[in-house]
């Protein structure tokens, strides 16, 4: 297929980028498409568990204060294969470590439908965080692929919008399931939906876009795989590593302790406590893909993240403060966009530092790094609100994390030629 030079522009990077054909155009849309499915069903999947943890305790036997340590076991695989997931996308491509990431979490969900002891269930559970944290870093090495530099923020930001709307799905669709059938055979269903996408994935996506004379040097192959220990010399990559630690600590600390502090801090139903997380969801949804949009006619990540990060820390200590109920439901949404917009920025500058040859593998190590953040900080606000009893307390220490992003970001040298 030649490819139709419709202009020579160029790119923030100051490098000719020849506009794709129609068909070109569609196809690497299709692409996120896919990729995107795959990361809303893997979210799907993990999130199954916070809607039929009750009935999983009825079965075992188990108080559901026990049922925390399958989480903690999924959470543990998960970390652990995104150090190594990365690094077998750069080698294997994303097409098929996508592959390779949905089948067997398929298999795994399928079989966790089985569980009738608790040491099966945790081992499962493990297996199943394994399998789903591959398929972050494939998704990104393809979108890196497809998209050049004018648009990988705002299909970074559609990319993850999966999360959001994996909660939205699985909190609406579960439940009613639950009603019609046993917890077991929804896991099984998710199991065999989660193996059928992963198959559809691998026989329709393409690892690269065409080649050709015309091909624009943003979607050209890249060159074989270097050694990805240049990436620990690579200073950049260190401070984004930081900076998603701490923004994640801010955005997952304020998903797992929002009901709960609402309601025991001020009060509120659990109703109410609920509709303001949606609407705090609802400004990630509809802000990321927003800001990636921006970032990409700025041509620029580093500025828009840390206005995001400034408006975070300065919405939490506000919502801190809010002592009237019509003022959280105000300020919710507003502060679910600054909780979520600076993520796909920060993907999206990871995959241009490490360069396309080691985006997964930069991709894999930083969002483990990541991670971490979702491990302690529920510990942590935990700790505070319990000995201070103070709803601005627990605020002020969710806000610690994205000040501690922002420090980390200003260190990061945003070059006028990234890697790509």
């Amino acid at each position: 297929m030649t490819i139709e030079v419709l202009s020579d522009r160029r790119a923030a990077s100051g490098s000719p980028v020849d506009r794709p054909d129609v068909c070109l155009r569609r196809r690497r849309w299709a692409t996120l498409l896919l990729v995107w499915l795959a990361f809303l069903i893997s979210f799907v999947d993990r999130l199954i568990w916070a809607n039929v943890a009750s009935s999983v305790g009825v079965s075992l036997g188990l108080q559901l204060a026990a049922l925390n340590v399958f989480v903690t076991a999924f959470y543990t695989g998960y970390v652990l294969s995104n150090f190594g997931s990365g690094f077998l996308t750069d080698r294997l491509g994303g097409r098929l470590m996508l592959l390779l990431a949905l089948v067997p979490l398929g298999a795994f969900t399928f079989l966790f439908g089985f569980t009738n002891s608790i040491p099966y269930g945790l081992v499962l559970q493990a297996l199943m965080g394994v399998a789903a944290g591959a398929d972050y870093a494939a998704g990104v090495k393809l979108i890196t692929a497809w998209f050049g530099r004018r648009d990988r923020g705002r299909a970074m930001g559609l990319y993850l919008t999966a999360p959001t709307v994996g909660v939205a799905v699985t909190n609406a669709l579960v439940p009613a399931l639950i009603d019609a059938f046993d917890w077991s055979t929804i896991y099984q269903f998710f199991g065999v939906v989660t193996v059928g996408i992963g198959v559809l994935c691998f026989f329709t996506l393409k690892n690269e876009p065409p080649t050709g004379p015309n091909t624009a040097p943003e979607q050209r192959p890249a060159a074989a795989p270097v050694n990805p220990l240049i990436l620990l010399r690579n200073r950049n990559l260190i401070f984004l590593a930081l900076a998603g630690f701490g923004g994640i600590w801010g955005s997952f600390g304020f998903i797992f302790w929002v009901n709960a502090l609402l309601i025991r801090g001020h009060g509120m139903t659990p109703v109410d406590a609920g509709g303001i997380a949606a609407l705090f969801g609802l400004g990630a949804l509809i802000g990321s893909p927003l800001v990636g949009l921006l970032s990409d006619k700025l041509g620029r990540r580093k500025l828009p993240i840390i206005a995001s990060l400034v408006a975070f820390i300065v919405l939490l200590l506000l919502f801190g403060g809010i002592h009237t109920p019509i003022l959280f439901w105000i300020a919710a949404p507003l502060l679910g966009a600054a909780a979520f917009v600076y993520q796909p920025l920060l993907g999206a500058m990871i995959a241009e530092c490490a360069g396309l040859a080691l985006a997964g593998t930069a991709t894999g190590v930083t969002n483990a790094c990541w991670q971490l953040g979702t491990i302690l900080v529920p510990l942590v606000v935990g700790v505070v609100f319990q000995m201070t009893g103070a709803f601005s307390a627990a605020f002020i220490t969710l806000a610690l994390g994205p000040l501690f992003a922002m420090a980390a970001m200003v260190l990061v040298r945003e070059s006028s030629h990234p890697a790509t």
